[in-house]
């Protein structure tokens, strides 16, 4: 682990207004290294393929909001005044998505993307080297921009303010 990434792991925190919302939330942040930037490739799509399957079987028993780490996510987005059929969790978007095919976007969203519906866990991934400060989880302003992509373009966004990731 390099010193860059020891420094960011101690230094995240969780916003005191989001424990006293959910003191019951914890996160667990990893660092990765050596998974080399590039297109999605057959390790990447095997993975996809495996969460769609895994996704798939779980849909066949019940409807996506009865999935245990499901609804547990729409209760918490309620505590934060979220509406849980507008704004919704990365795990719930994902699990819906499934079924149809999960997004292919390049190999690292590729395998947090299958980690996340597989294991059923709202998962992601940040670039350490774009980081000023400390990461910290805390509720969004709705001012906040959201770098994405649709219809293969790279795009920003502004979601509504729910919960801003680490930042």
């Amino acid at each position: 682990m390099t010193s860059t990434s020891k420094a960011v792991l101690e230094s995240a925190r969780i916003a005191t207004e989001i424990s006293k919302l959910r003191p019951d939330y914890r996160a667990l942040l990893l660092v990765v290294s050596r998974i080399p930037p590039g297109p999605s490739d057959v390790k990447s799509e095997s993975l996809l393929q495996e969460a769609e399957t895994s996704a798939r079987e779980a849909l066949s028993k019940q409807p996506v909001t009865d999935i245990p780490h499901v609804a547990a996510w729409r209760d918490a987005y309620k505590a934060f005044g979220a509406k849980p059929k507008k704004e919704r969790s990365s795990l719930e978007s994902l699990m819906r998505r499934a079924e149809g095919g999960l997004p292919r976007v390049n190999r690292l969203t590729d395998i947090y993307n299958a980690i996340s519906v597989k294991y059923q866990i709202p998962f992601g991934g940040e670039d350490l080297d774009k980081y000023i400060g400390a990461p910290v989880l805390m509720r969004a302003t709705g001012k906040e921009s959201f770098d994405t992509t649709a219809a293969g373009e790279e795009i920003t966004e502004y979601p509504p303010a729910v919960l801003e990731d680490w930042y």
